[in-house]
């Protein structure tokens, strides 16, 4: 009984074939990788951002109550 093999040149076309698709899912993995890092350190940026915030929020708040608080709001004189 014969065997059916594919040709060698398809064995190399195939293992070329192989070999390119593993580096390109290595170059993905490491892409993933730098991505997953950009991402953790803009979340950090944004913590340190959203703290910032909140601390000028209550310290406005707090000047704004100081300010004068008895100034009534009235209509300016042309209306």
């Amino acid at each position: 009984m014969a065997r059916n093999r594919p040709a060698m040149s398809d064995n190399g076309k195939d293992g070329d074939r192989l070999v390119a698709l593993e580096i390109r899912a290595t170059e993905q993995e490491k892409t993933i990788e730098e991505l997953s890092g950009q991402l953790a350190e803009q979340w950090k940026v944004i913590d340190r951002l959203q703290k910032k915030l909140d601390a000028l929020t209550e310290r406005f708040l707090e000047l704004e109550e100081q300010a004068s608080p008895d100034i009534p709001v009235t209509k300016p004189p042309h209306w």
